[in-house]
């Protein structure tokens, strides 16, 4: 597995652009929050000490991606908790929403069409084409920002410019 470093600098080398930036500041938040409320249609009855409670693939999926994170970098994890939990938790809130359908479509295809919009400023294709996984550094990468601009690990955010910028070099000489 990749470490925080290569992955944050892998996915800011084509993230450069703070008209970029700032498209993904608003659009990855939309993918996630329409993602979460259209995956609240899918749940599973559990049993938790003889209370029977449904568990929705949002809170899985969102384990699972919490679990990556916590693997990768634990301080920017918990940042991620606290900035993206309240997006998800507003997701499964307005579970039973009317037209819960529409409005999740129509805020993923805003989302896409503004990560869209930031990559034509940045002419650089996403960082996902490449790798999925880049997928889930997105969210990560923005928390990152939040984390680093609050004075954490200021190590790591030079490490990942440096390393970011050479791979853009080369990225563009290619």
């Amino acid at each position: 597995m990749k470490s925080i470093q290569q992955q944050l600098s892998s996915y800011k080398s084509v993230h450069l652009n703070k008209h970029n930036i700032t498209t993904h500041l608003f659009g990855i938040p939309l993918i996630i929050w329409s993602a979460a409320l259209l995956l609240t249609y899918v749940d599973f009855p559990v049993e938790i000490m003889a209370i029977n409670v449904n568990i929705t693939l949002t809170v899985l999926l969102c384990g699972a991606v919490l679990l990556y994170y916590f693997i990768l970098s634990p301080g920017i994890a918990l940042c991620a908790v606290l900035l993206f939990g309240p997006i998800i938790y507003s997701a499964i809130y307005l579970t039973n929403i009317d037209n819960k359908m529409v409005i999740a479509i129509s805020a993923f295809v805003i989302g896409w069409i503004l990560q869209g919009i930031g990559h034509h400023f940045e002419k650089a294709k996403p960082a996902f084409i490449d790798d999925l996984n880049q997928l889930l550094i997105g969210p990560l990468f923005l928390v990152s920002k939040a984390y680093f601009a609050l004075g954490f690990d200021k190590q790591l955010a030079k490490n990942i410019d440096e390393l970011a910028l050479e791979q853009r070099k080369a990225f563009e000489e290619a």
